[in-house]
Parts: structure tokens; C-alpha cells; sequence
């Protein structure tokens, strides 16, 4: 079965990875909202 989008690594861990994500305000929040709940936060 032919898979259809085939997104580079770099590309996502670019847009959604652990540096763009502390990049901006916003951003720490959503790492410090999923700390809080005790999800392990992988760093790239």
C-alpha cells in the first residue's frame, strides 16, 4: 500500500519540535502544561 505524505523529519521537528515550541511564549506553555501532567517532554 502506497503511503501518501511522506513529511521530512527535519521539516516537523522544525515546525513542532522542542526548540520551536520554546521559540515562543505560548509555546513554553504547552511544554510546561504537558511537564505538569507528568508527560515525559523529549528534546530533539
Amino acid at each position: 500500500m502506497h503511503y501518501p505524505r511522506k513529511v521530512s523529519k527535519i521539516k516537523r521537528a522544525r515546525r513542532i519540535g522542542f526548540r520551536a515550541r520554546m521559540r515562543t511564549k505560548s509555546g513554553r506553555k504547552i511544554i510546561n502544561r504537558k511537564r505538569r501532567v507528568g508527560r515525559k517532554v523529549q528534546v530533539v
